[in-house]
């Protein structure tokens, strides 16, 4: 019974803790909750907006690049070009 006199001072640092603990807790899933509602909503503002739009040119941007690296016709070429670097 010697270890509850060692705890019972203990136990208000262990029900701040606590208390902090779900207090954070209680934060997040408030932020969640906004982050979740923001996404559904889209981007309010003007930079939003704009990031949105760029990221839809570099998409198509990338999809063209593909297209050209793939590209059997690309490919012939390229290896030709560089064929013709090696020679020189």
């Amino acid at each position: 019974m010697d270890w509850l006199g060692y705890l019972i001072p203990l136990a208000p640092f262990a029900l701040g803790g606590l208390w902090i603990w779900t207090r954070h807790q209680s934060k997040m899933i408030d932020k969640e909750k906004e982050l979740l509602l923001l996404g559904k909503k889209g981007p309010q503002n003007k930079d939003g907006q704009q990031m949105n739009e760029d990221m839809k040119y570099l998409k198509e941007r990338v999809a063209t690049l593909e297209k050209i690296v793939t590209d059997e016709r690309g490919a012939r070429e390229l290896e030709s070009e560089i064929a013709k670097l090696r020679d020189s």
